[in-house]
């Protein structure tokens, strides 16, 4: 079904709904708004609210880039960016380039309630390709949902958090394929060709929603009178790494969520040897179902920290110290370790907005891909050198870890340089995560033996 046809679907159920229609449940327009759900699923309200879901067609940073994409492109972008961050709002015909979205009504705002569990098809992989019905009917990972006097509801492998179904939902808006072409964001393209598909091994099945959004025994929905069980309850909060940047509800929930999920993302091993005339290894393992950072990975800030110290425990030898408020590549590091996508243009210089990229150089370590000891791919950890010439011998102490934030500095230099973000204060916010499990420290009696250091 096209939007344009699933426009004018909603547009008839909403006017057959404002006549009386069914009865024995809410019109369509409230069961649109997420206020509406609050009532009998306040936790799930709570989640959503402080999510980045909540906040897709609030952020300042993405009004600003599509107003900035809207005009270098003379409007040629129409609704590609806004087809995933308020896809309400264009399926019902309040927007077309979301570039009035401060005049659409919030029930059409960010990525909704009713969108997300009116899904009945996936007819793509990347740009929003779902299939939203109109009927009224709220779809759930439950196969025996308990009747609401809200809506009608039904079991859909497309949202239940234990089918590996579920990941083409999530998947269908973050995988992005640019107007020019090239699969720019690749989240779940990563995890296809992981081991967590189950293809490989069932056991090893695990969906997006397997990991970021977490489960626990509680009750779906809290409506009195209702003899409603104990049951596998969703976290909603969506923790990745991208974080409001204004005043917005549930800010340390979702901070606490993001470090979280963080700590065990990426395996450590640390290595000092006095090979060469002395080195320092780090080994990173991914434990992620799909590359790490994944997502708008050209965006994404991840490097790695290395300080060693002498017996006086003055610095010997640094890398990937970066102070606030500034890009990692922009310390002068030569040896810095920096996990992200580059992107050029086609003169092959480097760019910093999406509609610019032709290619796209990929520096992010890799998910598992296979169980099989005796494959060459078995082993998908990615190891960097760090060389320290005869400084070996006054080593006595290495501190090691992994950071990210999720946008760049030069990002909003970029933006602000154009009008197109006006309050300066905006990336004092943006938060640098430690992946606490990443946080080592070696000293000559951690090992005998190889002279490394694993958590």
């Amino acid at each position: 079904m096209t939007r344009a046809r699933l426009a004018g679907g909603l547009a008839l159920a909403l006017a057959l709904a404002a006549c009386g229609g069914d009865p024995t449940y809410l019109p369509l327009e409230e069961l649109m708004d997420p206020a509406t759900c609050q009532a009998c699923h306040p936790k799930h309200f709570q989640e959503w609210s402080g999510s980045m879901h909540a906040y897709a067609s609030e952020d300042p940073v993405f009004l600003a880039m599509n107003a900035r994409g809207q005009r270098e492109t003379g409007g040629a972008l129409g609704d590609f960016c806004v087809g995933c961050h308020a896809p309400m709002a264009v399926r019902l015909g309040l927007t077309t380039d979301g570039l009035n979205l401060a005049e659409v009504p919030a029930y059409a705002k960010g990525v909704t309630c009713y969108f997300c569990h009116s899904v009945t098809d996936v007819e793509g992989t990347h740009n929003n390709p779902l299939t939203i019905a109109s009927d009224g009917v709220m779809r759930g990972g439950l196969r025996d949902p308990v009747a609401s006097p809200a809506h009608a509801s039904a079991y859909s492998p497309l949202l239940d958090g234990d089918a590996p179904a579920s990941s083409a939902t999530c998947g269908a808006c973050h995988d992005i394929v640019t107007p020019a072409g090239v699969h720019l964001e690749r989240t779940y393209l990563e995890w296809q060709s992981s081991i967590f598909t189950g293809q490989e091994d069932p056991r090893a099945a695990l969906s997006c929603g397997g990991c970021h959004m977490l489960s626990t025994s509680d009750v779906v929905a809290d409506v009195p009178g209702l003899d409603v069980p104990l049951r596998q309850r969703r976290e909603h909060t969506f923790p990745g790494v991208d974080v409001a940047l204004t005043p917005f509800p549930e800010k340390d929930a979702q901070l606490a969520a993001i470090q979280r999920d963080l700590k065990g993302a990426v395996l450590a091993k640390l290595c000092v040897q006095p090979l060469d005339g002395g080195i320092i290894t780090l080994r990173l393992d991914a434990l992620t179902g799909h590359n790490f950072p994944s997502g708008a990975s050209q965006d994404r800030r991840a490097w790695a920290e290395i300080i060693a110290y002498d017996a006086a425990d003055a610095v010997v030898f640094d890398s990937g110290v970066v102070p606030d408020g500034v890009d990692p590549e922009d310390i002068g590091d030569p040896n810095l370790w920096e996990m992200r996508d580059r992107v050029y243009d086609e003169l092959d210089q480097p760019v910093e907005f999406f509609w610019e990229v032709a290619r796209v150089d990929e520096a992010t370590l890799r998910p598992r891909i296979t169980n099989d000891v005796s494959s060459p791919d078995y082993d998908h950890s990615t190891t960097w050198t760090y060389p320290v010439p005869g400084l070996t011998a006054t080593i006595t102490r290495v501190t090691a870890r992994v950071l990210i934030r999720p946008l760049p500095m030069s990002l909003f230099d970029a933006l602000e340089a154009s009008g197109d973000l006006t309050d300066p204060t905006l990336r004092d916010g943006v938060p640098t995560f430690q992946l606490d499990g990443t946080v080592l420290e070696w000293t000559p009696d951690t090992d005998d033996l190889d002279r490394c250091v694993t958590p």
